[in-house]
């Protein structure tokens, strides 16, 4: 989990900083952070209207083109044919619905994270019902 705070500070994201590491056999395979699609213009220089708007926390995420830690971390493994199954992916927040079900189609077996962030029941179920194990932890 230190390493993947030490990979937030590569975050372009001007709201928040989340970092996400894949991890197989003890072995870092894929990390990730948020921000803008490889080829868009950052978020703190304006490519996302969604972040550099006033909107409140947690409201018009439908317009935000930033993408997830875990999402990345994952679209970087598939960029570089990295293949998941088995592995543990670490991230510093827990993550939304979208992400839990990237993770699920991965093959990850296992969430470990450190904040929460709308850690629903929803969510929970789905990765349990998926056989993901989830596992909170305070550094």
């Amino acid at each position: 989990m230190d390493i993947a705070h030490v990979v937030t500070k590569r975050s372009n994201c001007i709201r928040r900083q989340v970092a996400a590491i894949i991890v197989k056999d003890q072995r870092i395979i894929s990390t990730g952070y948020n921000g803008t699609p490889r080829g868009v213009r950052n978020c703190f220089e304006g490519g996302c209207p969604r972040c550099a708007s006033k909107a409140p926390s947690g409201s018009g995420l439908g317009e935000c083109i930033c993408s997830h830690a875990e999402e990345n971390a994952i679209t970087q493994a598939a960029y570089y044919g990295i293949p998941l199954a088995g592995s543990i992916i670490y991230s510093t927040m827990s993550p939304c619905i979208m992400c839990a079900k990237m993770i699920i189609n991965a093959g990850i077996v296992e969430v470990v994270y450190e904040g929460e962030y709308e850690f629903t029941r929803q969510i929970k179920a789905l990765l349990k019902q998926a056989g993901v194990k989830c596992r909170k932890i305070r550094r």
